[in-house]
């Protein structure tokens, strides 16, 4: 480690400090005007907290602004996404027992199989022949459940047993159970791939060989599932194949949006992490529209989306095939139009934010965290009211309202995406049934599955982190990592950058003294979704990581954002100077921490010299 390692965050943090001083004169207050002699000192009265009305509205110059911003991201985040190519056809083993025979040009000894794995987890049995007639077993392929739609070889230095010699004119593959394998290439003892054309084999070993072109030289995220897309990916297509999914510890929505991607582009790495990116790339003109109504400057709302898009959870979390990218879209949406509701008092945002917190829970839990934030500033909202002519009838008939848009209609929503359990269960499709006992059954169970998975889990993991850690960004979580020989390695992780860590804890801080001081009611709005976002984590004591602080950081870009207007409204002197030092030294921390946000290889002398803000940095 080099003095840079601790130079660079040094500096990172002093200028931080820098911004944040500048935000100084926003809290003072103006001193009343002196008493005149035998007077009582005036007091200064607090206003009455109330709701702002919108500051602003998209305009051309806005569109053309967002569309940029867009543009540019698009290209960052769908280049390098993944292969869009994988082996699509499968050789299905139907059951126990269940082999295929194939038949080499000549006795072969040979050096490693690499297949690319399909649906299902068991056993392969291996056993070679030189008459096709007497078999010995020379090892066992075991496929676990972290293993499919992978690039894997046999032997490599996991296999516990490693056979010492493979060697035959046939080679046979028996499966435990049902199982699905998509794609394999035999190589000699040399390495060389052996030429599939000159094999022998029955029609269904055919899947195993027709895609031969499409075999690596080595696995890598590129062209295999990595960290929980094992999961998500794979139930993905379980919901499309109708098979009872694998992964139930969350509700289905999520993975039923990654399986768009896998039916547009196929299972390939392309297509299940398509999806997630598209909504990634669509998070910006929602944030953007947010700001400029709550700010009423194109120049913040570009600044706020710039630093959003190119933070690096952001970036990084959306382009995995999991289900935070949707559980953050629909919190963004859902507290935008509470926002317009709260702003203007028209009924139909608030309907569409009960609608976007229904789809919300049906993709993750966490969104029901975003719907007790949305609880508090409807009641914060009501209760400004309280003096208004007509208030109980209009609050009275506004609960109504809610009861239908943020009960009913999540609980619809909710229950209706448990379509493909019931179908993978056997039961008839169609509107009838939903309202099967059967069906009821299947949602009810899961549910209590869930909440005693979530509640009972005692688990390890190297690159878990507490809510303190996130805080300061001490902690990320490595999703991949490999060295290679030429002194380089590809390796990337989820975590904030770190100047918008800093700088948007300070904001809503910031934000969180407005509302308290000034009854400022966008610092009260954004402090409110914060919390309810991160308070939760505070008493969760199971396994968490650092991209629970994901939705977090949509108000943390919110926060800074209201910080810079305040400070315009103020009239402070060159307010938009450290606002654009702030977006720059962001793009330009993306630019140096790329590498480690996409898996480029780079020189490993690089990431410990200048990547290596923290020891607890795994770069």
């Amino acid at each position: 480690m080099s003095y840079l390692t601790y130079l660079l965050p040094l500096a990172a943090a002093a200028f931080v400090i820098w911004c944040a001083w500048q935000w100084l004169p926003v809290f003072s207050e103006q001193l009343p005007e002196p008493p005149a002699e035998g007077d009582s000192p005036p007091r200064r009265k607090k206003p009455p907290f109330s709701f702002a009305a919108e500051c602003g509205r998209m305009t051309r110059r806005d569109g053309l602004a967002v569309l940029v911003i867009c543009a540019v991201y698009a290209v960052t985040a769908f280049v390098g996404l993944g292969d869009t190519t994988a082996p699509q056809s499968r050789c299905e083993f139907a059951e126990r027992g269940s082999n295929v025979v194939i038949e080499l040009p000549e006795s072969t000894q040979i050096g490693k199989l690499r297949w690319f794995s399909g649906l299902y987890t068991g056993e392969y049995y291996l056993a070679v022949s030189e008459d096709g007639e007497n078999w010995t077993p020379v090892g066992e392929i075991e496929l676990a459940y972290a293993d499919l739609f992978k690039w894997l070889d046999y032997p490599n230095e996991d296999t516990e047993e490693p056979p010492e010699r493979i060697e035959g004119k046939y080679l046979r593959l028996t499966a435990s159970d049902t199982l699905s394998l998509a794609e394999l290439a035999i190589y000699d003892a040399a390495g060389n791939m052996l030429d599939a054309a000159t094999f022998s084999y029955d029609e269904n070993a055919a899947a195993l060989f027709d895609e031969q072109e499409l075999v690596p030289e080595a696995a890598s995220y590129l062209n295999s599932s990595y960290f929980d897309e094992i999961y998500h990916a794979r139930t993905a297509l379980e919901h499309i194949e109708n098979v009872y999914p694998y992964e139930i510890t969350h509700p289905p929505l999520g993975k039923l949006i990654i399986g768009i991607g896998i039916r547009l582009f196929g299972m390939t790495p392309f297509g299940w992490r398509f999806m997630g990116t598209l909504f990634g790339l669509l998070m910006l003109p929602i944030l953007y529209d947010f700001i400029k109504r709550m700010s009423g400057s194109t120049k913040i709302s570009v600044c706020g989306t710039v630093i959003f898009a190119f933070d690096f959870m952001h970036f990084v979390q959306t382009r995995i095939a999991t289900i935070d990218t949707y559980s953050v879209f629909f919190i963004l949406l859902m507290y935008l139009f509470m926002w317009r509701f709260v702003s203007g008092g028209k009924w139909r945002y608030l309907a569409l934010s009960g609608l976007f917190f229904g789809l919300g829970a049906a993709s993750k839990w966490t969104c029901v965290y975003a719907g007790g934030g949305l609880a508090v500033i409807w009641l914060l909202y009501w209760i400004s009211r309280r003096r208004e002519e007509g208030f109980w009838r209009d609050f009275i008939s506004n609960c109504a309202f809610c009861l239908v848009f943020f009960v009913a209609l999540p609980a619809a929503i909710y229950y209706a995406s448990y379509y493909y359990y019931g179908t993978a269960k056997g039961l008839e499709g169609g509107l009838g049934m939903y309202f099967t006992k059967d069906y009821a059954d299947i949602v009810l169970h899961n549910q209590v599955y869930m909440w005693e998975y979530h509640s009972d889990l005692v688990s390890t993991h190297p690159y878990s982190s507490r809510w303190y850690q996130w805080l300061v960004d001490a902690r990320p979580i490595l999703y991949y990592l490999e060295y290679f020989d030429d002194g380089t390695k590809s390796a990337f992780g989820a975590f904030l950058n770190p100047v918008f860590c800093w700088g948007g804890l300070f904001a809503v801080i910031g934000c969180g003294v407005l509302a308290v001081k000034d009854r400022d009611s966008r610092a009260a709005f954004i402090v409110i979704g914060y919390l309810a976002q991160f308070l939760p984590w505070v008493l969760v004591t199971r396994l968490t990581f650092a991209y629970h602080y994901f939705p977090s950081e949509v108000f943390m870009a919110l926060a800074l954002c209201h910080m810079w207007r305040r400070c315009r409204d103020e009239g402070l002197y060159r307010w938009e100077r450290p606002m654009y030092a702030f977006t720059g030294l962001g793009v330009l921390l993306f630019a140096a921490f790329y590498p480690v946000l996409t898996g480029v290889r780079t020189a490993v002398w690089y990431t410990r010299s200048f990547l290596k803000w923290f020891p607890s940095w795994p770069f």
